[in-house]
């Protein structure tokens, strides 16, 4: 079993310090909201709208916390990583802001917008594979003496993404439920922290897709399940097979459910943001929403927050409406 003794640093009012190192250089994002959802769903709902966060997205606030916690040696070898997309770009702007050299691995099949941001900030785009982009990385951090900036399992990581559900408690008071979508569990974990510091009554509830729930076997069985290849879905910024020791140690102690959602209904989602709500989510943002939206989670009338994740998608077509 693993346990959050191992990992002293993480805990609720480590979220402050973290908050308060970085609140000058990250945005501090909208909180919004729709009276239609709310009259559709039974309750209020709160978004806090990473998608007008830094490179569009929440990872910069983790990103930018574990690059400025660098000792001198590491920030001269420069950093790392490996992802999709957002994390990516969130470890490239915080190295061209730090003066840090960055190498991104990233899939093949990662969004486009997502990869000419990364190269654009000024990092080494590396391709592989999804499923070859840990092997790539580690190798090339051996060979070169590179600092691995983890998409998620990561303290710092996780700390520094806890900052924006800190935020959003502060602009809105308690709530009684929290979600927030799931991949390798980054924000899912500093999100549960800031919980527990800010509104511990609150439940917080993660949200896989159905095609990748290895998060919520995870939770259950209190061991990481790990998937044969990454999720098929529209959801790209959740494209994982497993979460992290420090991810899966937090939301043993912190995280009150994990539920799913199907693409049509992340579809759904994305579709209910855009048109309704007229601000432009990517869809693994929607996949947090999909859940309350189709009903298959009633929220009894709470007042209910969702972390709109980030807002980088392919505009041009919007392919992902259709088939």
């Amino acid at each position: 079993m693993i346990s959050l003794e191992n990992f002293p640093e993480l805990t609720p009012n480590s979220i402050s310090k973290a908050n308060d190192r970085i609140k000058d250089v990250v945005n501090r994002t909208p909180v919004m909201t729709s009276t239609t959802l709310n009259e559709r769903v039974g309750g209020e709902v709160f978004f806090k709208c990473e998608n007008f966060q830094k490179i569009g997205a929440f990872k910069f606030r983790g990103a930018y916390h574990a690059l400025s916690k660098l000792n001198a040696e590491q920030a001269t070898k420069g950093v790392i990583a490996h992802s999709s997309g957002n994390h990516a770009q969130g470890v490239a702007l915080a190295a061209r802001m730090l003066g840090i050299k960055a190498t991104i691995v990233m899939p093949e099949n990662s969004t486009p917008v997502k990869m000419e941001a990364t190269a654009g900030y000024g990092a080494t785009v590396v391709k592989s594979t999804a499923d070859a982009r840990e092997r790539v990385s580690a190798e090339l951090a051996e060979k070169h003496g590179y600092t691995l900036i983890h998409p998620y399992d990561n303290s710092d990581i996780i700390l520094g993404q806890g900052t924006a559900a800190w935020e959003l408690f502060e602009e809105v008071g308690d709530l009684d439920y929290l979600f927030a979508p799931t991949g390798g569990g980054g924000l899912l974990s500093g999100t549960a922290l800031a919980t527990a510091a800010k509104n511990p009554a609150c439940k917080v509830i993660g949200v896989e897709p159905i095609s990748g729930d290895d998060a919520g076997r995870s939770w259950r069985s209190g061991q990481i399940v790990e998937l044969e290849k990454s999720p098929d879905t529209i959801a790209d910024g959740v494209r994982t097979r497993f979460i992290g020791d420090r991810n899966l140690a937090v939301m043993q102690k912190y995280v009150s459910d994990m539920t799913t959602a199907t693409e049509g209904q992340i579809l759904e989602a994305l579709q209910f943001v855009w048109a309704r709500m007229k601000i432009v989510i990517e869809p693994s943002s929607a996949l947090a929403l999909a859940p309350i939206l189709s009903g298959d989670y009633p929220i009894n009338g709470g007042r209910v927050g969702i972390i709109i994740s980030g807002g980088n998608v392919n505009v041009p077509g919007c392919g992902f409406f259709h088939g």
